[in-house]
């Protein structure tokens, strides 16, 4: 018996215990620490969600939380083992980005179940095995913890009956100084479908994912645009709600939460608020591109910048018309774009070429090896004429894009209105993690050339004049 309650109160603790999840939490966490949770309103509505699954009304289930607010303890370890007390025989296959993770999350449950307070509630739910990662109950129950990526041969979850016998959980799949590899992100995806989802022993087994938002190609948001083809109810939990106030203010304030926003607006997007890029933008703050409905006055030297998709069903292609007008200002002045194979591609080349006129410079980037030098030769003979600059290209997107993002940034960018223009922006806010950022690639190259040199530096000049 605890000390702090008598007797009538722990009964009637337990008693509302085996019925709620939010309670069990609650209670268990008091017995375990001998001091009261700091709950927050979000920890209900992960808990209200979870029992929509225990009780049939939901199998498909996306909790997308900030890391370190209760999600783990909540949709992992009190969950399963709340569940396990109803239905001692359900079997469940826990996966997180780590094995070791996994494993450890594993050993919180069978913890939590060896603790007496659990035994007051679910007396009837009884370990059979000693080992931390994969471990059984006397009924029959199964869990089993790995990591993404790894195998499960031989272990399945749920059990083919009416009413709850088990569910696959996924924690955190992706790890997050990994979720910005396009390779790793569709590893995760690849073994979400090609080994995860075939471990159901029975077409009513739920899978729950919980994870805090990467990356817009994440494993939640494959799955929220119809991946795997099913529907998933989705829980989504910023750290700062929509009327400005924050999600657990005794973890976080909202002041608090402000200057992580603005120290890391990046991470802050995707872990915290659940959108994989921050509002007004990342990189590029393209809110601060002045729209104009005719090109100033005056010289204008212009380049056009091309990113090149390779076949029709890979990257799309672009090609960015930049300008450096005579006070020092930058204009995007044309945007093509297509998804197009190598033969298009070419003639859009072009006729591109054709509409801007020989006094366009036009900057294509050149693959590594010699079939990329083949192509460009190919290519500039295609453009008898025209001058023609070709280079490989030098560090990841980011590094290529900063130096035009600086100048988009302090308002030293105008773009001459089209219907281009929102794809373009929309481009720009989502970079880096949107799913095409070919646009982005093309106005970076031509503004590196027309600076003077194909070099990633910010020119402190340029910016001196915003």
């Amino acid at each position: 018996m605890h000390p702090t309650f008598t007797a009538e109160e722990q009964f009637a603790a337990a008693e509302l215990s085996r019925t709620d999840l939010y309670a069990f939490a609650r209670w268990m966490f008091m017995q375990r620490r001998g001091y009261a949770w700091r709950r927050a309103v979000h920890h209900k509505i992960i808990c209200n969600a979870l029992m929509r699954v225990f009780r049939g009304e939901c199998r498909r289930l996306i909790l997308n939380v900030p890391p370190r607010y209760s999600k783990t303890e909540l949709a992992v370890v009190n969950f399963i083992a709340w569940a396990l007390g109803h239905a001692p025989d359900a079997e469940f296959i826990h996966t997180s980005y780590s094995g070791t993770l996994a494993a450890n999350n594993s050993a919180n449950i069978r913890s939590l179940i060896l603790h007496e307070g659990y035994g007051d509630i679910f007396p009837s739910c009884q370990l059979a095995s000693e080992a931390r990662a994969h471990w059984t109950t006397t009924a029959g129950g199964v869990m089993y913890a790995t990591g993404a990526g790894g195998t499960i041969t031989g272990f399945g979850a749920g059990k083919h009956r009416e009413g709850f016998g088990g569910a696959i959980i996924i924690d955190d799949p992706h790890k997050a100084d990994e979720a910005r590899s396009e390779v790793v992100r569709q590893n995760v995806i690849d073994w979400f479908q090609n080994t995860l989802e075939s471990r159901s022993n029975s077409p009513e087994t739920p899978i729950i994912l919980i994870m805090q938002r990467l990356h817009e190609n994440d494993l939640a948001g494959w799955l929220l645009g119809g991946g795997n083809g099913e529907t998933w109810e989705h829980v989504c939990l910023s750290a700062i709600q929509d009327d400005g106030t924050a999600l657990w203010p005794e973890k976080h304030s909202i002041e608090q939460l402000r200057r992580m926003e603005q120290a890391a607006p990046y991470t802050f997007a995707g872990q915290y608020r659940q959108r994989p890029a921050p509002p007004d933008g990342n990189i590029f703050k393209p809110d601060q591109i002045q729209i104009v409905d005719a090109i100033p006055a005056g010289e204008i030297k212009w380049i056009r910048g091309w990113d090149f998709g390779a076949t029709i069903d890979g990257d799309p292609t672009a090609g960015g018309k930049v300008g450096r007008l005579p006070d020092g200002r930058f204009i995007i002045g044309d945007m093509v774009h297509g998804q197009w194979g190598p033969d298009e591609r070419d003639a859009a080349l072009k006729n591109t070429a054709s509409a801007d006129g020989a006094r366009v410079k036009i900057s294509i980037p050149q693959d590594p090896g010699q079939a990329g030098k083949t192509q460009v030769l190919y290519l500039t003979r295609q453009l008898p004429g025209y001058r023609v600059h070709s280079s490989p290209e030098s560090g990841d997107k980011i590094t290529r894009a900063e130096p035009f993002a600086a100048q988009v940034n302090v308002g030293n960018v105008l773009m001459l209105r089209g219907d281009w223009n929102k794809p373009l922006i929309d481009e720009m806010r989502m970079f880096p993690n949107g799913t095409h950022d070919d646009r982005v690639d093309a106005l970076s190259r031509a503004f590196a050339q027309l600076i003077g040199k194909y070099s990633m530096q910010i020119n402190p000049d340029l910016l001196r004049r915003a």
